[in-house]
């Protein structure tokens, strides 16, 4: 409807996910915006894994999370359930942030 919105915002806000393998663990590699508004995205993604199944996430090239998500991240990483690579040492100076509960 309006072109000129992508070219000055660009495409990269959208959520990308991009599934491959690497040796026993399945790579998502996450970039653009991840939010509150599609981070069950990721969910979806993530739970289409076989359980058991090594989980890598890497974050090379996200842009922009917010609270929740990083609460998310949180939870699946200390849970075992993924591994970030490539995390953004602001994104985990905010997981380490007592005040995210």
């Amino acid at each position: 409807m309006w072109p000129w919105i992508d070219s000055c915002f660009g495409t990269a806000a959208v959520l990308k996910i991009q599934r491959t393998s690497e040796r026993a663990a399945v790579v998502l590699t996450v970039s653009g915006r991840l939010d509150a508004e599609n981070v069950d995205e990721l969910r979806e993604s993530l739970d289409a894994i076989a359980v058991g199944t090594a989980i890598v996430l890497d974050v090379t090239d996200l842009l922009l999370v917010d609270r929740d998500v990083v609460r998310r991240l949180r939870e699946w990483e200390a849970g075992l359930r993924i591994v970030l690579r490539n995390c953004p040492a602001y994104i985990r100076a905010w997981m380490a942030a007592d005040d995210l509960l």
